[in-house]
């Protein structure tokens, strides 16, 4: 008998006895249809693929231009933006803190100028794009926003994405900047804004991601997002806004592992978790709120520096489980990532991997292959009992923010990380070219470097700005920030002031820090 990664068995054989008074009929029910088991979408990808999303940035806005050039012209259908660490934290490039990061993990944007440059000659009304940013997500889609208006092009006009996911960051990532309850009130002011600004863009992205990436089983990826998802629609309720007008523009992002029964098998249970969620506890009537829409990334924990070319089998089994399980959009990591950044030939390569899935395969042709396979569906049974569990400890906690206070999830995914890196240690779970068929002498590969350079580069240009702009109207909108923040008035409307006045991300963020203070985590659970 096999172990899933979440510790449940697996049978050797599977039939109608593994499921008691199981009648697919009933339970399976049709996609696109409540409670969403069998996807979100009566059609799927019969009617059209996925969206077919590659994750880039790095350097300088005008570099990353250039990869999405390149990408565009590759055939992918929507753009996912990378940026810096610094960018990130909510400090300037020039700021002691970023020194050495600067470009390095994405792209360093520090005022409207630089997002101008990063969309330069790209229709943004025709290109969807995502955006990986949290703690201030709400400057960054500011700035997309003044680059948009630039181009008289309006808000309503936009489409896309911003993660926006500030708890996880707290549970799994460590880009936080405020303590939950300011970065919860910031959530929701981005929320109340992009329902009457920018209302088709998907104001948030919960994400389990991360999650997996730091080691979370898959049962605990899905139980910690979920109620995280929870958590954010009880603030926007708390907030005065009625579900059915944020709730359809809440989306996930996942990640796909190797293990592709166990995978499909998450996902499904994830959907039908979530739709009951909706529907029963905060009365959701909306087909379209109580819908879990998400976007997969391909697992980059499990990519080896060790025989990269082999990333490239696991990248597409990876994918192909993300497509069986019913994803809306997808991003296949390249083969070189645990090296470097990639190649422009490695992120065309990923892309390729999407093309052959969707256009060469026949898993496009049906909605929901797995449906009614006795294993997936038993599986799918096994693993929601699960996620329900650990929902369950979440909630005896007073809810996701209460736990993270106490660093409960924390402490369950670092648990769980120690324990997989110890079964791969002992070789009771193999790595190919790890732990089993390793080689001698691995063949030299000549990564992505970014120019060290670039920092002193983007400190000029900043430094540039600042000296040719109206400072005394950047101090008044910085200041009107402050006020905002100080009160219940939704934060983004002076926020977009000021940045149109070219306030730097880093001045944004310093005004909101100065108000809602810093987080510092629990050292103990």
């Amino acid at each position: 008998m096999g172990i899933t990664q979440s510790g449940l068995p697996i049978d050797p054989v599977y039939g109608p006895e593994s499921r008691d008074g199981w009648d697919p009929a009933v339970e399976l029910g049709v996609p696109g249809e409540f409670p969403f088991t069998r996807g979100v979408y009566p059609s799927m990808y019969t009617g059209r693929p996925w969206t077919m999303r590659q994750y880039a940035g790095f350097g300088t806005a005008a570099e990353s231009n250039e990869r999405y050039h390149q990408l565009l012209a590759a055939g992918t259908t929507g753009l996912s933006v990378a940026f810096d660490l610094p960018t990130q934290m909510g400090y300037d490039s020039d700021h002691q803190l970023a020194q050495g990061e600067v470009g390095k993990v994405g792209v360093a944007i520090d005022t409207v100028d630089d997002m101008k440059i990063l969309f330069d000659r790209i229709p943004l009304d025709q290109v969807s794009t995502s955006m990986t940013i949290n703690s201030p997500a709400a400057t960054l889609l500011l700035m997309y926003q003044l680059v948009a208006e630039g181009e008289r092009i309006s808000g309503t006009a936009l489409n896309g994405t911003i993660q926006n996911d500030v708890l996880k960051e707290y549970i799994s990532r460590g880009t936080y900047i405020y303590p939950p309850a300011a970065s919860l009130r910031l959530t929701t002011d981005i929320f109340e804004y992009c329902a009457k600004e920018i209302p088709r863009w998907n104001t948030i992205s919960i994400s389990g991601y991360h999650m997996g990436e730091a080691g979370a089983t898959p049962a605990q990826e899905i139980a910690f997002t979920l109620s995280n998802g929870i958590e954010y629609v009880r603030a926007a309720i708390a907030a005065g806004m009625d579900v059915d007008d944020f709730a359809p523009r809440l989306a996930f992002f996942f990640v796909s592992r190797t293990t592709i029964l166990e995978e499909v098998a998450k996902f499904r249970a994830a959907r039908r978790i979530w739709a009951r969620i909706m529907k029963d506890e905060f009365k959701a009537t909306n087909p379209k709120s109580q819908m879990l829409r998400f976007h997969t990334q391909t697992a980059g924990v499990q990519l080896t520096a060790q025989q990269p070319e082999v990333n490239l089998v696991r990248v597409a089994i990876q994918g192909l489980a993300a497509v069986l399980g019913g994803t809306q959009s997808l991003h296949t990591n390249s083969f070189d990532e645990a090296i470097a950044l990639p190649t422009e030939k490695a992120a065309r390569l990923a892309l390729r991997t999407q093309q052959v899935l969707a256009y060469e395969t026949d898993i496009t042709a049906t909605v929901d292959p797995f449906a009614g396979s006795y294993v997936v569906e038993a599986m799918t049974d096994e693993i929601e009992v699960e996620i329900l569990r650990l929902m369950t400890k979440v909630e005896e906690f007073g809810g996701a923010a209460k736990a993270i206070e106490v660093g409960f999830q924390k402490n369950e995914i670092e648990t769980s990380a120690y324990d997989y890196a110890l079964q791969i240690d002992k070789g009771e779970r193999t790595v190919v070219g790890v732990n089993k068929f390793a080689i001698d002498v691995e063949e030299k590969y000549e990564p992505l470097r970014v120019d060290p350079a670039i920092g002193e580069q983007q400190t000029a240009r900043l430094q540039a700005i600042r000296a040719s702009r109206n400072n005394a109207e950047v101090t008044r909108g910085l200041d009107a920030i402050k006020r905002a923040a100080e009160t219940s008035e939704n934060v983004m409307y002076p926020m977009k002031v000021a940045l149109a006045a070219q306030a730097s991300g880093g001045e944004v963020a310093d005004a909101l820090r100065e108000v809602w203070g810093r987080y510092n985590p629990p050292e103990i659970f």
